[in-house]
């Protein structure tokens, strides 16, 4: 092999590393996807990417699509299109039986908090560990104890649901979307029925969690907060994605 030869390879080697290492750096990517629900269309030919540890904002009038966007990505809703993929999972041929794998890559926030009333906020806890197939009783509550005392609610372990305050049972819901180290957190309006003070703390606390390397893409209408902590924002107006940063 001559020197000219022996570049050309080491060449075509270094690009095809970079294609790697820039496929492995796409949390989430659509190309021209189509996104229903009940057999209506909502969104036409959608098309973004997300990279590994970015902070996106999604914006748009109540019933744009946002919340379907997320339900999306959490294989909650059927997508149909090019290419459609989150955390290495594509979701156009995702199977049933690797739809909880997935979900275990990621942490979901919601405005309605979803925790089970009956259940203590530890008890909240375990019950996903032990759905997400955790095994071992010791591993579980330490697990849950590190998570609630990352969100500052240590000392609120036994307390019921209905004994927090909103921003309190948000936190609880942070904790939970922490508890598989998530590659990527998907909040869906996650201030919407928390004052401005608490909404503060509670997007400051998923922006020091960004900064970690997690992905988080949150939709809200908090205005005032995207002014406070700006980023990236996705904004859908009518049947369009408009993105910020083009």
């Amino acid at each position: 092999m001559n020197k000219n030869e022996l570049i050309e390879d080491v060449d075509t080697l270094n690009d095809t590393l970079l294609g790697e290492k820039k496929q492995k750096d796409i949390a989430i990517e659509f190309k021209k996807i189509d996104i229903y629900q009940k057999n209506l269309l909502i969104l036409p030919k959608i098309s973004l990417t997300i990279r590994e540890g970015e902070f996106v904002y999604l914006i748009g009038k109540t019933g744009s699509g946002k919340s379907s966007i997320l339900k999306t990505l959490i294989a909650d809703l059927p997508v149909y299109g090019e290419v459609a993929q989150i955390v290495g999972y594509d979701l156009l041929n995702i199977k049933t039986r690797q739809i909880p794998y997935l979900r275990r890559k990621l942490g979901f926030i919601f405005q309605d908090y979803q925790l089970i009333s009956d259940k203590t906020v530890i008890d909240n806890l375990l019950f996903v560990l032990e759905a997400t197939n955790w095994k071992n009783k010791n591993d579980m509550l330490n697990r849950a104890e590190e998570v609630l005392t990352m969100v500052g609610l240590q000392t609120k372990d036994f307390k019921y649901p209905h004994q927090l305050s909103g921003g309190e049972q948000q936190r609880v819901c942070i904790a939970r979307a922490l508890l598989n180290c998530p590659s990527v957190i998907l909040a869906d309006e996650p201030t919407g029925n928390l004052d401005p003070l608490t909404s503060e703390e509670l997007f400051q606390m998923l922006i020091d969690i960004n900064k970690t390397g997690t992905t988080v893409v949150m939709a809200t209408h908090n205005f005032s907060m995207i002014d406070k902590f700006p980023s990236r924002t996705l904004c859908i107006e009518g049947d369009e994605l408009i993105d910020s940063l083009l």
